[in-house]
C-alpha cells in the first residue's frame, strides 16, 4: 500500500507484512491534535482492506509514545457547531473504537512516554511491546479532565483495579516493568531494539492465518463481557464456520504433507 504522507502528524510505512504508524508531533510529545485524527481516519479503512497487510504497529517518534490529546485543540472544537462530530467524538468512534476492534491483530510499540489518550491509545492494542525506558501512567487527574476513551472503564479490565485507581487518582506513571508485572505490557527490551522486536513479532504472526486471528479476536475480545458458557457457544460457531474456511483445509493439508502452509485469508 503507498500513500503520501508528507508534514502530517502521522507516519506511514510497510515493512513486510507490517504497517507502521508512528505518531509524528515529537515536540508536542505525540499529542494527539485533528491532524493525526484526520490521518487515522484516511488510513485505518485502507490498512484494514489491504490483504498485504497482516499486522498494525502503532509507535511513536521521539522520546515519547503519546502524551494524551492536544487540550488545546479540544478547547477549540467544543466551539464548533451543535451537533457536528467534535474532537472527542471522532477520536473515540473512529479511532479508539476501531483500533480497539481492528479486524487485524495490533501492537502497540511503547517508546516513552505515555499518559491520558496515550495510554487509552495502547489499551486498544491486542499486544504492548515497551522500551524498558517507557513510563505509563492516566495523568487526566492532574489536568481536571476526566477520561472519555477507557481510562477509568477499560483499565480496570486490564490491570488490578487498586493499581487502576492508584494510576487514576494520582496522576502518576509506572515503569514499563511495573506495567508488565500487572499484565499491561507483554515484554519489556531495549529502547534501541524495540523496532527490531516488535517487526520480529510481526512476521511471526503475519505467518499464521488471517481468518483464524480474526475469528479468535471477536471471541477473545468478548469474552470478558459473557459468561463462560455464552464465551464457549460463541466460539463454537465460529468453529463451524471456520471448518468450512480455505485456511483450515490448507493447513490440515499442509501439515499432512509435511510442509509450510500458504493461508489465503478465508
Amino acid at each position: 500500500m503507498k500513500l503520501h504522507m508528507e508534514n502530517n502528524a502521522l507516519e506511514f510505512k510497510q515493512v513486510g507484512p507490517a504497517a507502521w504508524i508512528p505518531l509524528n508531533r515529537p515536540a508536542a510529545m505525540n499529542a494527539i491534535n485533528l491532524n493525526m485524527i484526520d490521518k487515522y481516519e484516511e488510513l485505518l479503512p485502507k490498512i484494514a482492506e489491504d490483504s498485504s497487510v497482516k499486522v498494525l504497529v502503532i509507535t511513536g517518534n521521539g522520546t515519547a509514545f503519546c502524551a494524551g490529546a492536544d487540550l488545546k485543540e479540544i478547547l477549540v472544537s467544543n466551539d464548533g457547531p451543535a451537533g457536528e462530530a467534535d474532537f472527542i467524538d471522532r477520536l473515540t468512534v473512529n479511532v479508539l473504537d476501531v483500533l480497539r476492534n481492528f479486524p487485524k491483530p495490533v501492537i502497540a510499540a511503547i517508546n516513552g512516554i505515555t499518559m491520558a489518550g496515550g495510554l487509552e491509545t495502547a489499551m486498544c492494542a491486542d499486544i504492548v511491546i515497551a522500551a524498558d525506558s517507557a513510563r505509563i501512567g492516566d495523568a487526566h487527574a492532574n489536568y481536571g479532565v476526566y477520561p472519555g476513551a477507557g481510562g477509568a472503564a477499560v483499565l480496570p479490565r486490564l490491570i488490578p483495579l487498586n493499581v487502576a485507581k492508584y494510576l487514576l487518582f494520582t496522576g502518576e506513571t509506572l515503569s514499563a516493568e511495573e506495567m508488565r508485572g500487572y499484565g499491561f505490557v507483554n515484554k519489556v527490551v531495549s529502547p534501541d531494539s524495540l523496532q527490531e522486536e516488535v517487526q520480529k513479532l510481526a512476521e511471526l504472526i503475519a505467518e499464521k492465518s488471517p481468518i483464524a486471528l480474526k475469528r479468535m479476536k471477536v471471541v477473545a475480545n468478548a469474552s470478558a463481557d459473557k459468561s463462560r458458557d455464552d464465551a464457549l457457544q460463541q466460539e463454537q460457531v465460529l468453529f463451524r464456520a471456520h471448518m468450512r474456511s480455505y485456511d483450515m483445509q490448507e493447513g490440515l493439508t499442509a501439515f499432512s504433507e509435511k510442509r509450510k502452509p500458504e493461508f489465503r485469508g478465508y
